[in-house]
């Protein structure tokens, strides 16, 4: 339990009822589930559609729940929210891992280093007093594969938190995320 009383299921189900709320007061999901439509039949584009992203998801957890543009679904016993705009031509992954109040300035400054070198696609981001995994990107671009990377990294940052803060696949390197200091500014044209 955190000290507001609620438990990681309750606080995962209240952020995601504020941005869903927070979407619906800015009109940017109808204000009724649906259903994703089914395409008539065309030649295949290789291009990530709403239905091609359902069939990812419900391969993942058959028991998926879409409202309105948002899925949410379980992986391994973690729930995420996969928000998508078809019309923008974007997506985004997110779960939430922490309160922002929680956070001290050294964790801040270690969680920016991961983003750098460790955290690679997927990313941390703090967003109404909540410090969230992520994962953003344009939607027809993303191949099956890049989905199915992309939940898997949101997933690992977001369990790897206050230990490697790692994505799982591998570190990028060139930064201080293993060293603990910051990096010196390259000299001007160089």
């Amino acid at each position: 339990m955190s000290s507001s009383g609620l438990d990681t299921a309750g606080a995962w189900r209240l952020g995601v009822l504020v941005v869903t709320g927070l979407l619906l007061l800015l009109g940017l999901m109808p204000a009724q589930a649906q259903e994703v439509p089914t395409p008539p039949p065309a030649q295949d584009d290789g291009k990530m559609t709403a239905q091609r992203m359902a069939a990812v998801v419900r391969g993942i957890d058959p028991q998926a729940r879409l409202g309105g543009n948002v899925w949410e679904f379980d992986v391994d016993g973690t729930t995420l929210a996969l928000v998508f705009d078809v019309g923008a031509d974007r997506m985004r992954l997110m779960l939430p891992v922490a309160g922002a109040d929680e956070l001290s300035e050294a964790m801040l400054r270690r969680l920016l280093q991961a983003n750098f070198d460790t955290a690679l696609d997927a990313r941390y981001a703090i967003a109404r007093d909540t410090l969230w995994a992520t994962f953003i990107h344009p939607l027809s671009p993303l191949s099956e594969e890049e989905l199915l990377s992309a939940i898997s990294q949101t997933v690992s940052i977001a369990r790897s938190y206050g230990s490697t803060f790692s994505s799982g696949v591998w570190a990028f390197g060139g930064g201080d995320a293993t060293s603990g200091e910051a990096p010196t500014r390259p000299r001007s044209g160089t």
